[in-house]
């Protein structure tokens, strides 16, 4: 009879393999592959009239596992539930109890921060019971989610489009896109002048400076005028310098990731979806095979809004940078950040679990993405550690005519944390900042040149992934587990569009989201839902009843659905057509865009009488290598994504590779990457080229042919284990 083993469950495999390594042969390591047990999918599954309840059933296709699973509980010694350290996981572990019938003192629950040997093996030295507050608070979502869901979706089936999907963070996330694309068409843009001088010393040297105004105050300059009146004073008076300061300015590191501003960071630097970000950096938790070590957890939990980090971490990344860049790029004592009010605070920030595997040491065992993820994780945390970067700054007064000119600049004196890592911005300053020669307060300059210059005030800006995402979590709208999941919703149901970096929405959107302000106003109201957040957090702190809860929500919102269903009796809401700038080849009127199952494409507004369609075609960095011309992103009727010339069978280029803004250092032309999730690596296509590498070679995949079924099976096992989206299609 083989001898009992400890019985360990985990949501993956990936985190079951790196686990089982550092516990050892008494242990045995499984996998759930995420939830066994959720609400059903073809109703409701929630009694209203009684308490709530919830109605729980088995994932359909996961019978055999949850039998595998059951004998193997039967067979173990001690059981630990080791699902991940949040509301989600608690669930999840939750549900295993009850599916594998363990009792209270078999139900041991382990949390780990990060998979590393030590974090492990303490996790399971000590275990707890499960946390049902946690457990409630997930319940409560779960239950909020799913009745908001299938009781709004199927009206507006019924009043707007099939098929159209309401969810409560989402539909706040699409307001705050529909509500700023208002703000850019009511913006009224005014007329202002920006004036520079330049300016040059007896020595011939010159430095630039900018209208600030009166000696006494600011002035703004609204037309040609103000800017004629002002140039004309100062024609007729000497420039001189009215006062020189110089001063140390220092900058502070950024704290630590956490999830939302890893996901603006890698949006804005790597262009990554905030679903790729998470999807990669699960990877990166649950362990990546290192030569030598084997599996390991590289960074810590990726789903956290606390900016804590352990005394350990500390200790060992300040002996990294007094070893590896001198101590003078130490920060002296471990630099410490404070989450901001109101965050969970249940984990440590995002770090790498050992600071001495720098991204060029593991950069052979990963991916290209993994490699920029992890590089962009361990730099962002070693630089919060390092000394403030010292900027000698000179600003200067030139005084001339009763106006005020100001000049500055600022040069870098030590560089501190940007020798590792600056983070980027979404908006560049539109500050001149110039060299300036030495200066002497009363010095005479004088002026070489007036550059005025008009502007016009600008509409804010659209937002971007990262911008949306800032702007959730500003608001309180969700938690660090919905920002991607949400993004990936309201554009994948064609409610918002991405146009470069930038989100629209689509007429679709602002029907939608017109038609919940009117008959729904608390669900897509923002403060409301940052309140709905805050309950949920009150019932994982112990604090609220997660039932009670529920019921005042539901009260208010089943006095509105019924309200709704008589304002639309009767009634069809017609969602207008989103014109194209393109005409149809064979009639001739104006293309609208259209939702298809591929995605959105163009179409002929006279259908049925004109079934005229064609892909939309978007402008790729890079030049044709035939012919020097534009390249094309297109769609195929299939729905499949390649790239040709735009000269179309003139030319006849076309390529499923995805051109790059970076070009062969040997011939010049446009390098290529591959079209998928492998490295980034890029190559050229060029024949003629000493570097071309041929298609065979292009592909990250490197399995013989042979392997392929085997493979796609493994990977397809792979995905359903890391996946962190548990919703369905109407929830959503």
């Amino acid at each position: 009879m083989p001898e009992k083993k400890n019985l360990v469950i985990v949501e993956s495999p990936a985190k079951a393999k790196t686990i089982e390594k550092y516990l050892g042969k008494d242990y045995k390591v499984v996998a759930s592959m995420g939830h066994l047990r959720d609400l059903p999918k073809s109703r409701l599954g929630v009694d209203l009239e009684n308490g709530f309840e919830p109605e729980y059933i088995n994932v359909r296709d996961k019978s055999a596992l949850i039998n595998e699973l059951k004998k193997d509980a039967k067979n173990a010694n001690n059981i630990y539930l080791a699902t991940d350290p949040d509301r989600e996981g608690e669930a999840i572990s939750w549900h295993l109890k009850e599916i594998l019938e363990l009792s209270e003192e078999k139900a041991n629950r382990v949390t780990f921060n990060e998979i590393t040997k030590n974090a492990v093996i303490k996790g399971v030295q000590s275990p707890r019971e499960i946390d049902m507050d946690l457990v409630d608070a997930q319940q409560a979502r779960r239950v909020l989610d799913r009745i908001v869901g299938y009781q709004l979706s199927p009206l507006l089936w019924r009043k707007i489009k099939r098929g159209l999907s309401a969810g409560r963070v989402q539909s706040v996330a699409t307001r705050i896109v529909v509500d700023r694309e208002n703000e850019i068409r009511n913006f009224k843009s005014e007329e202002y002048w920006l004036l520079d001088v330049v300016l040059k010393t007896e020595e011939e040297q010159a430095f630039k400076a900018r209208f600030y105004g009166s000696d006494r105050k600011k002035l703004e300059l609204k037309s040609k005028e103000d800017v004629d009146k002002v140039i004309s004073k100062v024609s007729e008076e000497p420039f001189l310098i009215g006062s020189v300061k110089r001063s140390d300015k220092k900058r502070s590191p950024s704290p630590p990731f956490i999830t939302s501003s890893l996901q603006q960071e890698a949006s804005r630097r790597l262009n990554m979806t905030p679903r790729r970000t998470m999807a990669i950096a699960q990877m990166l938790y649950e362990g990546v095979n290192i030569s030598g070590r084997g599996s390991v957890g590289l960074i810590t939990y990726m789903r956290t809004d606390s900016l804590r980090v352990s005394e350990e971490a500390l200790a060992a990344a300040g002996s990294y940078i007094k070893e590896k860049y001198g101590e003078s790029f130490y920060n002296g004592s471990p630099r410490r950040f404070h989450a901001k009010a109101g965050a969970q605070d249940a984990h440590e920030a995002i770090r790498p679990t050992d600071v001495t595997l720098s991204p060029d040491v593991v950069r052979s065992d990963l991916t290209g993405e993994q490699y920029r993820l992890y590089s962009l994780i361990w730099k962002r945390f070693i630089a919060s550690q390092m000394a403030n970067a010292v900027y000698d700054n000179m600003s200067v007064d030139i005084l001339s005519g009763g106006y005020l000119f100001k000049a500055s600049c600022s040069n870098i004196k030590f560089p501190g944390y940007t020798k590792l890592y600056e983070e980027a911005k979404d908006e560049e300053s539109s500050e001149i900042s110039s060299s300036i020669p030495e200066l002497k307060e009363g010095e005479r300059v004088w002026p070489e040149k007036m550059i005025p210059d008009q502007q016009f005030t600008q509409p804010p800006s659209r937002y971007t992934e990262a911008t949306l995402i800032r702007s959730m979590e500003e608001q309180g709208i969700g938690r660090p587990s919905t920002y991607a999941p949400t993004l990936s919703t309201i554009t994948s149901h064609g409610y918002v569009i991405k146009e470069g970096k930038y989100l629209k929405p689509t007429p679709l959107g602002e029907t939608v989201t017109s038609m919940m302000k009117d008959n729904f106003s608390d669900i897509v109201d923002l403060k409301f839902t940052s309140q709905m957040e805050k309950n949920l957090d009150e019932i994982e702190n112990g604090n609220e009843n997660w039932r009670d809860v529920i019921s005042r929500f539901y009260s208010g919102f089943n006095d509105e659905m019924k309200a709704a269903e008589d304002n639309l009796e009767g009634k069809r809401i017609k969602v207008p057509d989103e014109l194209s700038d393109e005409f149809c080849e064979v009639c001739g009127r104006q293309m609208v865009y259209r939702m298809g199952r591929f995605g959105r494409f163009l179409a002929c507004p006279g259908f049925p009488d004109c079934t005229f369609t064609k892909p939309i075609t978007v402008e790729m960095p890079g030049k044709c290598p035939k012919c020097g011309s534009k390249i094309l992103k297109k769609t195929s009727k299939n729905g499949h994504v390649y790239y040709a010339c735009e000269r179309g069978k003139d030319c006849g280029f076309m390529t499923w590779s995805v051109p790059t803004a970076e070009f062969c250092p040997s011939c010049g032309k446009t390098l290529f990457k591959p079209n998928g999730r492998g490295p980034l690596k890029s190559f050229c296509i060029n024949e003629q080229c000493e570097k071309f590498v041929p298609e065979e070679k292009r592909s990250y995949h490197k399995k013989a042919s042979g392997d392929r079924k085997s493979t796609a099976k493994k990977t397809s096992g792979t995905k359903k284990s890391t996946s962190k989206s548990r919703k369905t299609k109407k929830e959503q």
